[in-house]
């Protein structure tokens, strides 16, 4: 048996962080939907499970809706779909809309039925809106046994004892154990994780997310091959790339003169690309004499790339540094800056020292063009 396991999609989602480019982080997620389709067709996979949030809500607009039904209508195979936490199944769910009706090839878990597959059975595990069992393992419902036929299960939400995930519908990490199955597709954690059991053998994973959804998500932006040579026999999982935009994040804690500027030169060496965005997440010392350089990733990054941004934060003013006050006119100029820099360097609320410090990074900028 082999299959292709993705889930996560979230067709439909804001994209606020994207800012400008947040449209177009949008197209991309329904045009990797397209390339998971041929990624299935061009590894020859018997069938598609897609473990839940397929959008990103209940409320998506019914071209969006017609537009997904047709991407998974074209496969040549069946598909099954599992309703997540995001589109569950409820009254005026997406799920009513008659496009599933129009691919029979297409099949949405309504119930915790099995469902049959040409060489074994599917157990789903779908999240239904008002059943009140956000507490429960989903996949409790499945019954072991162990015969000649392959046992799938497909459910959506968090593996208990994983410290990255809360606590919605939890699932124990001995599920597939012991219910038998050769292989769980996981749903809700847009990254990929695997989970061995007491042999090494994974038999449940998350294939996480097949567009990556925003920066330091880790191991995002794949699908997952998933192929079984007989029933009971350990799963060959192979990870394949399925995102086409990629999402670069810097994390720089500045100490030392000169840091700065080399952040900015390694930015400016990458390559710049249309299908990139990037985010610089600064902390730390700011010397007055780099202070230029934050100007100039700005530029770097908003000329080179999809959508970037410097979050600058966590900036302090270097407090030793004289330069931020010294250059100063003597006067009331001098004096707002050095109680800036005491500000940004007190023990006052986060909010009043990040004002403080981006306060006196202006003051200074201006005394430079004045300079000049």
């Amino acid at each position: 048996m082999k299959f292709l396991h993705t889930a996560d999609w979230q067709i439909g989602m804001k994209a606020a962080h994207a800012g400008i480019a947040s449209s177009r982080v949008r197209e991309a997620r329904i045009d990797s939907a397209k390339r998971v389709i041929e990624i299935a067709g061009r590894e020859g996979v018997e069938f598609i499970l897609l473990a839940g949030d397929t959008f990103e809500s209940n409320a998506i607009d019914r071209l969006t809706v017609q537009k997904i039904g047709d991407i998974l209508g074209s496969f040549g195979g069946p598909v099954f779909v599992l309703p997540g936490n995001h589109d569950p199944l409820e009254v005026g769910c997406v799920w009513e809309h008659p496009v599933w009706g129009s691919h029979p090839n297409i099949q949405i878990a309504r119930e915790t039925l099995p469902l049959k597959l040409v060489a074994g059975l599917l157990y789903p595990c779908p999240v239904v809106g008002t059943s009140g069992r956000e507490k429960e393992d989903p996949t409790s419902w499945i019954a072991r046994q162990r015969d000649e036929t392959f046992r799938i299960g497909m459910a959506h939400g968090t593996v208990e004892g994983d410290p990255r995930l809360s606590g919605w519908f939890p699932i124990s990490r001995e599920s597939a154990d012991r219910a038998g199955l050769d292989y769980l597709a996981l749903g809700h954690w847009h990254s990929n994780t695997t989970y061995p059991d007491s042999s090494g053998a994974v038999r449940m994973a998350y294939s996480g997310t097949h567009e990556t959804t925003s920066f330091g998500e880790r191991d995002s932006g794949n699908i997952l091959i998933v192929n079984i040579a007989e029933p009971g026999a350990r799963p060959e999982i192979q990870t394949v790339v399925s995102g086409l935009l990629s999402w670069r994040l810097v994390e720089e804690t500045l100490t030392d003169r000169r840091q700065l500027t080399n952040i900015r030169t390694g930015v400016e060496a990458m390559d710049g690309t249309q299908s990139a965005l990037i985010q610089v997440r600064l902390s730390g010392l700011l010397f007055a004499e780099e202070a230029t350089e934050i100007t100039r990733l700005e530029e770097i990054i908003c000329s080179r790339f999809l959508h970037g941004s410097v979050d600058t934060s966590g900036l302090l003013p270097a407090p030793a540094d004289e330069e931020w006050v010294s250059g100063l006119p003597a006067g009331f100029l001098r004096a707002a800056g050095t109680k800036l820099r005491e500000l940004a360097n007190s023990n006052a609320d986060c909010n009043r020292r990040v004002i403080a410090a981006r306060a006196l990074r202006e003051l200074y900028a201006l005394k430079q063009e004045i300079s000049i």
